[in-house]
């Protein structure tokens, strides 16, 4: 399991061909209290770079961007109903949505954790 990351401040679990994406932890804590999640159609096609959820806080709303290009396979219905596990889980339990990976090759350009960790320093 190899978890990157964007400039943008999602991250990607891959396992096989599947990405798992969220947002990260930095970014919810930019956000503040996160108050409403919007989530992508299961069976969406998405291509890198395109707006695939939406987050709102009591301060902002932000869009969560496609990591990669995919098919959305799954999504977090938790989400919908409970919003602030962004808060308190961005990395684990706030898991926004699945994707079955389209081109692998769209990986090379991401950050890997210490990358990350230097971008947002």
């Amino acid at each position: 399991m190899t978890t990157l990351y964007t400039s943008d401040h999602e991250w990607l679990r891959i396992e096989g061909d599947v990405a798992t994406i969220g947002i990260t932890d930095y970014a919810q804590s930019q956000l503040g209290d996160v108050v409403f999640v919007e989530l992508p159609k299961i069976g969406r096609s998405l291509k890198k770079a395109e707006a695939a959820a939406v987050v709102e806080s009591v301060k902002a709303a932000s869009d969560v961007y496609a990591p990669i290009s995919g098919e959305v396979t799954e999504v977090n219905e938790a989400l919908a109903a409970e919003p602030a596990l962004v808060n308190t889980d961005a990395g684990g339990k706030a898991w926004f949505f699945k994707m079955k990976i389209a081109d692998k090759g769209e990986l090379g350009g991401l950050m890997d954790e210490a990358a990350y960790a230097a971008h947002t320093a």
